[in-house]
């Protein structure tokens, strides 16, 4: 089995320095730290970029996904790894999955503690990787998934959910795809994408994400529509609730011809239209906005980026959202 790694920074590959832990390690010396890894694949490395996770900017993305599409033409590789930094690792893996649709499983990991910590978790991390690659190709799998702490997750539904806890990944509404022990890989549903494609790739799209939460006003929301963005996802509360003020931006919004896509801010369940008042859901949803379903909303902002570059109308934009 070929396996290609590519490296991309992040607290897996960091040690720390004067002015706080930066990015140092190749992706060679990553592998060279697991030789275990030889026991399963047969591995090459390759830089992409050196960054941490917070500063991935929409050029370094869609480098990446790049160089994913490059590897789906090769036919000697049969898993891709992507060494990531956690921060924002669900992002760049959903937007492979959503750009690049991968017929070669691709896999996402990290660490959440540098390799010149005590325990590091890196290795362990990239060997789950790995060893899942493996199991899925044999499964002929698709799609992008997060391995990590023993466990992988499909990317649609992979988040990031504890600061520095080894198990801080989960699957919100799904659970994990397989899990990986000592006597081998669990696979607990089919190893496939659960995502809709969407055409595009470039995230050049201007869209701003405004939080809702208690006292919260339109402010904000306004200062956002003085800078003619290309779309606006609100991060509502329950199930997609925001405040009067809020939704008075979203009126003005969808009014202008903004797209306004609603997520909800809790880690499980779906943001969808039910309450009434000022600021409900349905009152939302009145006003012209679009809801996204399970999605968090730094995935649909991704999406919403991607879909206004796939479409230039209103129906092509909401039926993005309706998965």
């Amino acid at each position: 089995m070929n396996v290609t790694v590519l490296s991309t920074g992040g607290t897996i590959a960091s040690t720390d320095a004067a002015g706080g832990p930066e990015p140092t390690r190749t992706g060679a010396q990553l592998l060279e730290a697991v030789p275990e890894l030889e026991e399963y694949a047969s591995l090459t490395v390759e830089e992409v970029v050196q960054t941490p996770s917070y500063e991935m900017d929409a050029t370094t993305l869609e480098r990446i996904g790049d160089r994913v599409r490059g590897l789906e033409d090769d036919p000697t590789v049969d898993a891709v790894v992507v060494t990531h930094g956690t921060d924002t690792l669900e992002e760049t893996a959903y937007y492979l999955d959503v750009t690049v649709q991968p017929d070669t499983p691709v896999f996402l990991t990290g660490a959440q503690r540098r390799p010149d910590e005590v325990s590091p978790d890196g290795p362990g991390n990239l060997l789950t990787a790995v060893r899942a690659g493996r199991a899925f190709a044999d499964r002929g799998a698709d799609g992008a998934f997060v391995a990590f702490n023993e466990t992988v997750h499909a990317a649609r539904s992979a988040a990031k959910t504890h600061a520095s806890a080894l198990e801080t990944f989960r699957s919100a509404n799904a659970g994990p795809v397989a899990t990986v022990d000592r006597d081998g890989v669990v696979v607990h549903r089919a190893p496939r994408s659960e995502t809709r494609p969407l055409a595009a790739t470039s995230l050049a799209a201007t869209v701003f994400t405004i939080k809702s939460g208690s006292c919260v006003t339109g402010e904000l929301l306004a200062a956002a529509l003085e800078r003619d963005p290309d779309g606006l996802v609100i991060e509502g509360t329950g199930l997609g609730n925001a405040t009067a003020g809020i939704a008075e931006g979203v009126r003005e919004a969808t009014g202008d011809g903004v797209p306004v896509v609603v997520a909800s801010r809790c880690l499980e369940g779906r943001a969808t239209p039910v309450y009434g008042g000022d600021g409900g859901g349905e009152r939302l949803r009145k006003y012209g906005a679009i809801f996204a379903g399970d999605l968090s909303a730094q995935k649909a902002r991704i999406r919403l980026a991607l879909a206004l570059e796939t479409y230039d109308d209103e129906t092509g934009i909401r039926d993005a959202f309706a998965e």
